[in-house]
């Protein structure tokens, strides 16, 4: 075998390697990337009942309705279309009307989103009410903040 097809044979093994790695990364990928869907994307999309999923949105303004303590209903939309959202637990601090979420759950029929976990979104601006404090206490605090 002479040196210039070893180092071809090389060449091509190394390829053919670095081809698989990537192809095994990106298959295990999709399984575990976190992507959200909008309400007019599920309804143009055929996701299946009992499937977990994540949808975003905004909380539509007038929709949140309490229940019990812990049993929460609101419409998530995107301005264009919206999802009845059903939710049992406590709800984050940055949650509200107008406000930005991303809901983990499942659809229990076609009009009926049932919520496992539920992400509120901020503004870069927000600051928590505890840092906040702290910094207007040691009077670094500036109203641009």
């Amino acid at each position: 075998m002479s040196l210039r097809y070893q180092r071809l044979l090389l060449i091509l093994v190394s390829l053919i390697l670095i081809i698989s790695a990537v192809f095994l990364i990106l298959y295990n990928a999709k399984e575990n990337i976190s992507y959200f869907y909008t309400p007019s994307e599920l309804n143009s999309s055929s996701i299946k009942i009992n499937k977990q999923i994540r949808i975003g949105g905004y909380v539509k303004k007038n929709s949140f309705t309490k229940i019990t303590a812990s049993s929460f209903i609101f419409v998530i939309t995107d301005e264009k279309n919206s999802i009845n959202v059903s939710y049992s637990g406590i709800l984050p601090d940055l949650f509200r009307e107008g406000q930005g979420a991303v809901i983990e759950g499942f659809f229990e029929n076609e009009n009926k989103f049932k919520a496992v976990t539920v992400f509120a979104k901020h503004d870069e601006n927000y600051m928590p009410s505890s840092i906040k404090s702290d910094i207007e206490s040691s009077g670094y605090w500036n109203k641009k903040y």
